[in-house]
């Protein structure tokens, strides 16, 4: 169960003051530092070997394909069984397999099928994680100090975001992207060794758990409980609906940028630094979004920050497909990073703050699954069947924005409005 009182010497530090939460902190930003070094160089290195922008865009729609797939089975799971075993596992098996990628570059036979499969199935471990990961930061925190502990790994991991993309679009200019992405296994390693090290329960106690074994039909019962939390609370709907929007606009940039680079600014994965630069542009927007979240979040509540940063994402896309400049591209692309940023965090932290502690996994995964694991591989698709067109990466790419301008107008016509009206309810305080 979720600790409300003392999960946490220090609420306005918990990272400073907790050796868990440090261990954990530790844990993503190290798994998160390897999983960037992956996304620079995995689709870098299918463009390499097939010159496509459809291959890159299947790329990017099979590293969030799982989470439609196996989202809802995930979060049911992650709600009944250990979550450290199943980020432990998850982390070691994804080390296996991307391992495999470097080995098969260094025999001569690497094929962009083999790393199309290897991102889906790398992907599918790290949805099991997530789900767990969903309960586990509650549990481990305490509830009154899950804003300022979400924003503290969120702004850790966006500085993470700032400095690894730029770092390795350099390393993939120089060198090839294959023997990169044997880092990502020794992150993974090590991330499992911190998890495994924290000492406090990441679940709830076993006898406040679900049985880890029970028949398919109680399975299903226990998704329908996530899918109808999320239902009926009609902020949480809201949020979650218009994130997969948003979500479309994401996997467009993210299958585009190599090609878009290349086409449009004139900037080459191969030999050209200044590839380094964009891959870092989100990363910047990141970091600053997860130092402006809670302040905004606490003087405008979740409803009126959502309605204010949703137009803001779109504006900033916009100037993103209108931009021919590198430099003016990249500063469109770090607004952009910024407004999306705060647009995810604040729907995720109002989804972790409202969920009842036995359905956090369940509720944040499917949630996680519509937005992310729809959003994503629809809009990569989207871009990658516009690109092959004579509109090109640019027409990909404005294809996921155009989708985005959908979402913003159904936000400004649902109970969003009506909820941005009430009063901002006082912060919460924890108990001594």
């Amino acid at each position: 169960m979720v600790n409300d009182t003392a999960a946490e010497p220090d609420a306005r530090s918990p990272e400073r003051a907790d050796p868990d939460f440090r261990r954990y902190l530790t844990a993503r930003v190290v798994a998160v530092a390897g999983g960037l070094v992956a996304t620079v160089a995995l689709p870098v290195l299918v463009y390499q070997l097939t010159g496509s922008p459809a291959w890159s865009a299947a790329v990017a729609a099979a590293e969030a394909l799982p989470y439609l797939l196996f989202g809802l089975v995930a979060g049911a799971l992650a709600d009944r069984v250990d979550r450290r075993r199943i980020m432990v596992a998850a982390d070691l098996a994804g080390a296996v397999l991307l391992a495999t990628l470097p080995a098969a570059w260094f025999l001569g036979g690497l094929t962009a099928g083999h790393v199309l499969a290897v991102a889906f199935c790398v992907q599918t471990l790290f949805v099991l994680f997530d789900a767990a990961n969903f309960g586990a930061l509650p549990t481990l925190v305490g509830r009154a100090r899950l804003t300022s502990a979400y924003a503290g790994v969120y702004g850790a991991t966006t500085l993470v975001e700032l400095l690894v993309p730029p770092l390795a679009g350099l390393a993939v200019a120089i060198v090839s992207p294959a023997p990169l992405i044997a880092l990502n296994a020794l992150t993974a390693v090590a991330s499992a060794l911190l998890i495994r090290a924290i000492v406090r329960p990441l679940s709830a106690p076993p006898e406040a758990r679900p049985p880890a074994r029970r028949a398919a039909a109680e399975l299903r019962a226990d998704i329908a409980a996530g899918l109808g939390f999320l239902w009926r609370d009609r902020i949480v709907r809201t949020l979650t609906l218009v994130g997969t929007t948003h979500a479309v606009a994401s996997g467009a940039w993210v299958a585009m940028l190599v090609p878009w680079a290349d086409r449009v600014l004139g900037v080459s994965a191969s030999g050209d630094p200044r590839i380094a630069v964009l891959f870092g542009c989100w990363g910047v927007g990141g970091l600053l979004a997860s130092r402006i979240v809670t302040p905004l979040s606490r003087r405008l509540g979740p409803a009126r920050l959502a309605l204010a940063a949703l137009p803001a994402s779109l504006l900033c896309g916009l100037a993103v497909v209108a931009g021919s400049h590198w430099l003016l591209a990249a500063a469109g692309a770090v607004a952009w990073g910024a407004a999306y940023s705060t647009v995810v965090i604040n729907a995720v932290t109002y989804r972790q703050q409202v969920s009842p502690d036995h359905l956090q996994s369940r509720v944040n995964t499917t949630a996680r699954m519509l937005s992310w694991g729809l959003g994503q591989p629809l809009g990569a698709g989207l871009a990658g069947a516009v690109a092959v067109t004579s509109l090109g990466p640019r027409g990909g790419l404005a294809a996921g924005v155009a989708v985005l301008a959908v979402g913003v107008l159904l936000a400004w016509l649902s109970p969003l409005r009506a909820e941005a009206r009430r009063p901002v309810p006082a912060p919460e305080t924890a108990s001594a």
